[in-house]
């Protein structure tokens, strides 16, 4: 029996990105991903179960490098003006998520999504966890008294869909193109005027003039 090892895990994952990049998630096939691995197809699956949890795989891979400095620079900035604090990271997410491949990547996992469980998979390991760590930053602020106290989950869901409702999912339905740095910035600035607008303590401004 082989053993599993993280730099093969790393180098299944590599291959795999450039396949559905290459023939997009249809098109591509866990036969083709071997072959070009160099291993057999009882390898790969010994990896990833699934074609889906592989693509899952991929994105999460190519999501981390971006997410994980924004969130670390997040829970550094606790005590800096809550506004100026958002709206970076809004401006920031935004960047990301309305890039054209997350766009893409997302009209594929919401194409398969309901047949089988990718949706469940790419939540479970993306969104979620995004939402977990947003919502710890804001249940920090509502500690403060900056902003009022309610469950920080629901709050951090808000937050997002306010951000998205702009911005990501027009870009899934092809409705616009791509976003400038001014537009991003502009539709953080109108969804974080309705999140504090909601949020804010009585007692707290978050930073608002």
């Amino acid at each position: 029996m082989r053993v599993k090892t993280e730099a093969k895990r790393d180098a299944i994952v590599q291959v795999a990105s450039e396949v559905f990049r290459e023939l997009g998630f249809e098109g591509a096939s866990m036969v083709e991903i071997a072959a070009r691995v160099g291993g057999s197809r009882a390898t790969l699956y010994g990896y990833f179960g699934s074609k889906e949890e592989l693509f899952v795989a991929v994105i999460h891979g190519a999501a981390k490098s971006h997410f994980d400095p924004i969130f670390a620079a997040l829970g550094q900035e606790g005590e800096d003006d809550l506004e100026r604090v958002l709206q970076r990271f809004g401006e920031k997410v935004l960047a990301v998520v309305c890039s054209q491949e997350v766009i893409q990547a997302q009209r594929a996992v919401i194409a398969e999504s309901g047949r089988t469980d990718i949706g469940r998979l790419f939540y479970e390991g993306g969104p979620k966890k995004g939402i977990t760590e947003l919502a710890g930053f804001l249940e920090q602020q509502m500690r403060m008294g900056r902003l009022r106290v309610a469950d920080s989950q629901v709050a951090a869901q808000h937050l997002m869909a306010l951000l998205q409702s702009e911005t990501v999912t027009p870009s899934l339905l092809g409705i616009q193109g791509p976003l400038t740095r001014k537009q991003l910035g502009e539709a953080t600035r109108r969804a974080l005027q309705v999140f504090l607008g909601g949020y804010v303590s009585e007692t707290g401004t978050a930073g608002r003039q």
